[in-house]
């Protein structure tokens, strides 16, 4: 496959809790950065309890040379917070974000002053105008808190609609599902690019475990097919490989923008994928 220059691919990371996780993520980074992503991103915590680590992160690979874009998740939050977090990453020279409304803490029962990622993406363009590229989430086979496909179709729209530039789905592994919601966004007016979220398979039921609580959908035959594997972890690792390398394929020949590797703050599969792709 030959690489289309136009072509947005980008990474995931994760803030590490630990010194040890830094380093980790650190030699990740040197591996994947040799692939030229058009950016990484690294994830905020529910109620922005992993705030300062982002920043830390996002800070550090800056440092490096890399195109860092940090979430900011606004569930809550107050308006100062996040005006605060806003000033400081344009003093960074950062202009890239990935805006979410995210989830509340355990126990924690206050939203904060915004309820909806579309509220975000209002206050952030008012607050810095086109200082960010916005990225705001999608999920083609809807979101698992949403009242029906319709609403969160709405949802979605508001967000786009709101100022953000682009988006970025939840991981999927039926094209079906991100073809048929690019179309139904089209449909309502969004024209914006919408980037497939790509999750590689490395453990099937720590896999198995995230897509039951985020809504991501495991075709059957490719559960059981996963299960007759058993214990054999070498056997899980090579036919995901090519169950997310072909995915991937189909993406790119239906006319996704791009891709978007949730990397789980390891380089291998992203890497092995990404130079089957031709990337």
């Amino acid at each position: 496959m030959t690489d289309n220059p136009t072509r947005i691919c980008s990474v995931e990371f994760f803030p590490p809790a630990t010194e040890e996780g830094a380093e980790k993520l650190r030699a990740t980074r040197r591996q994947l950065r040799q692939l030229n992503p058009s950016f990484f991103s690294v994830t905020y915590g529910a109620g922005g309890t992993t705030r300062d680590r982002t920043l830390e992160t996002v800070l550090e690979m800056k440092a490096e040379g890399l195109n860092a874009a940090p979430h900011l998740s606004c569930i809550g939050s107050t308006r100062d917070n996040i005006r605060q977090t806003l000033e400081r990453y344009k003093e960074e020279g950062i202009h890239h974000m990935v805006a979410l409304r995210g989830d509340l803490p355990s126990g924690v029962v206050d939203p904060g002053d915004f309820r909806y990622a579309n509220e975000l993406v209002e206050f952030v363009r008012e607050e810095t105008g086109d200082w960010f590229h916005i990225e705001v989430a999608a999920y083609p086979e809807v979101h698992p808190q949403a009242r029906s496909a319709a609403k969160d179709l709405q949802a979605f729209v508001r967000k786009m609609k709101a100022g953000a530039d682009s988006a970025i789905t939840q991981y999927f592994y039926n094209t079906d599902a991100y073809f048929a919601f690019v179309d139904d966004a089209r449909a309502m007016g969004v024209d914006a690019p919408i980037y497939p979220g790509i999750m590689p398979i490395a453990n099937f039921s720590k896999i198995a475990r995230f897509s039951e609580a985020c809504g991501a959908e495991i075709p059957r035959w490719m559960q059981r097919k996963f299960e007759g594997f058993g214990d054999d972890a070498a056997s899980v690792k090579a036919y995901g490989l090519d169950v997310v390398t072909t995915l991937c394929e189909r993406l790119l020949a239906g006319g996704a923008p791009g891709l978007h590797f949730y990397t789980l703050n390891q380089a291998g599969l992203t890497s092995t994928i990404w130079q089957r792709l031709g990337l």
